[in-house]
């Protein structure tokens, strides 16, 4: 059956957003519409009023989400993380880069068409304001041919308006993220001139999403961003992702009837090339999957209306597998697909369970580098220690430390006894540690320190102590 129809090769050799002569090829997607474009609205919106209300989210007075980059703060889902969380964050980039290929090679670039911000943005935002300003792709293209008179010029006037007053909200929304929205306040409410970095960086940020949206568009998808050039290496012929069922649509051509009323021996697919014109990267999913699909489902809205129009079964695009239509396996959630998502979900609840298992104190203890042990008074031997202890939270705290397992032994403060950590800071000291001679009987004996809040241990450091070797 494979063999019936040879799928034409020369799209491979090039991208369909650029010419042979290398120059850009515009696109005018047709406006989407069906149910899978509906659903896809109510995530987009969904999701913006996530992004749009995440920042102004506090716990505790503080922001719920924080990238704060510049000061090395980082505040997520509430709770304060420090560089000392290191083994975390690399913990969650591992799990991160893991997740996103199973998640790529089971679903394809599911992400891509329904939650990446840029595709939300363009798609659901700048996109649906050109419909609104300039009408459907055939009305953009006259206007595009159109000399400058004042329709044109009031069309593309509003239309770059509107769309930079959009991009410099969304660059204060991103700096809200990253410096925080009392920051951003700041930095709107003064003169630039007394936060003339953060100025800057607005302006950057403004301006570099006016020409991502208004200029850009698709080719961040194509060429610029590193999960749409690496996703080819994911998908496999067991990938769920938008195909076109090639067995059932070829041979393709246009219906024609014969003599007698009957149609000609060819397939569902009618070549209409509505498919082609909804999609929003110019390809021709008849062709197979390529790297400018983002799995968006507008040309299965578009096929699918066609074919309830000409009496014919829908799903001739559909979300399926390489493999499924190949043979003709409805099932797609096979084994593989089942083994992979429980991984994916192993990987989720390890990363919550690391986080919300966090200590909220950490204490560093290293025994100060060349000092020998010291003899003190009352046959005892004491050691010279730096210890450090980073408050995670947001409330200051005062602990208290003691041996385990050493009831007879001392940890002394140099210049003060009250260990009070002020919140999202640190605490330095030195401090000496002091044990009876004759509970030594090596030259390196391994310390337990339990570090107390409230008299409950909330943290345990391992270091060693030397001494004499005591003979008994």
């Amino acid at each position: 059956m494979e063999d019936l129809y040879q799928f034409d090769e020369e799209y491979r050799d090039h991208i369909s957003t650029v010419d042979a002569r290398g120059k850009r090829v515009w696109v005018y997607p047709k406006k989407p519409k069906g149910k899978y474009h509906t659903l896809r609205a109510i995530v987009a919106i969904f999701l913006l009023v996530i992004l749009f209300t995440m920042p102004f989210i506090q716990v505790d007075g503080h922001q719920f989400i924080l990238f704060n980059i510049i000061d090395r703060k980082f505040i997520l889902f509430g709770t304060p993380f420090w560089p000392q969380d290191f083994h975390l964050i690399v913990l969650a980039f591992i799990s991160l880069v893991l997740f996103i290929v199973l998640f790529t090679v089971i679903y394809g670039r599911v992400w891509c068409g329904w939650a990446c911000p840029q595709t939300i943005f363009m798609e659901m935002v700048f996109r649906k304001i050109e419909y609104w300003i300039e009408g459907d792709a055939n009305k953009q293209r006259k206007l595009d041919k159109m000399p400058w008179n004042g329709e044109k010029i009031f069309r593309r006037g509003l239309k770059q308006v509107i769309f930079f007053t959009i991009a410099l909200i969304i660059s204060h929304l991103f700096m809200a993220y990253i410096i925080g929205v009392d920051q951003v306040k700041e930095i709107v409410t003064q003169s630039p001139m007394n936060h003339l970095a953060g100025f800057a960086g607005l302006m950057l940020f403004t301006f570099l999403f006016y020409f991502v949206f208004a200029n850009l568009r698709e080719q961040v998808c194509i060429v610029l961003c590193p999960y749409g050039r690496l996703q080819g290496v994911f998908v496999g012929k067991s990938t769920i992702a938008v195909m076109y069922d090639w067995l059932r649509g070829e041979p393709r051509g246009r219906i024609r009837k014969k003599k007698g009323g009957k149609e000609n021996n060819k397939g569902d697919c009618i070549d209409c090339k509505m498919c082609v014109h909804v999609c929003p990267t110019g390809i021709d999913i008849r062709n197979g999957t390529q790297l400018e699909c983002i799995n968006c489902t507008a040309c299965m809205d578009a096929c699918d209306d066609v074919m309830k129009k000409v009496n014919r079964p829908v799903g001739l695009i559909r979300l399926a597998s390489y493999q499924s239509i190949k043979e003709g396996v409805k099932n797609l959630f096979t084994t593989r697909v089942l083994g992979y998502s429980i991984v994916l979900i192993f990987l989720v609840a390890l990363q919550i369970y690391l986080l919300t298992t966090r200590e909220p104190v950490e204490t560093t203890v290293v025994r100060v580098p060349g000092m020998l042990y010291q003899e003190q008074e009352n046959n005892r031997i004491s050691n010279l220690y730096n210890i450090q202890f980073v408050n995670k939270t947001f409330e200051d705290i005062t602990l208290n430390v003691r041996l385990k397992d050493f009831e007879n032994g001392e940890i002394k403060r140099v210049g003060g006894e009250v260990l009070s950590v002020p919140s999202n800071e640190n605490l330095k000291g030195v401090f000496f540690i002091e044990l009876p001679k004759e509970s030594l009987n090596k030259t390196k004996t391994n310390l337990v320190i339990e570090v107390l809040v409230n008299d409950e241990v909330i943290d345990e450091v391992k270091t060693n102590f030397l001494g004499p070797i005591v003979l008994k």
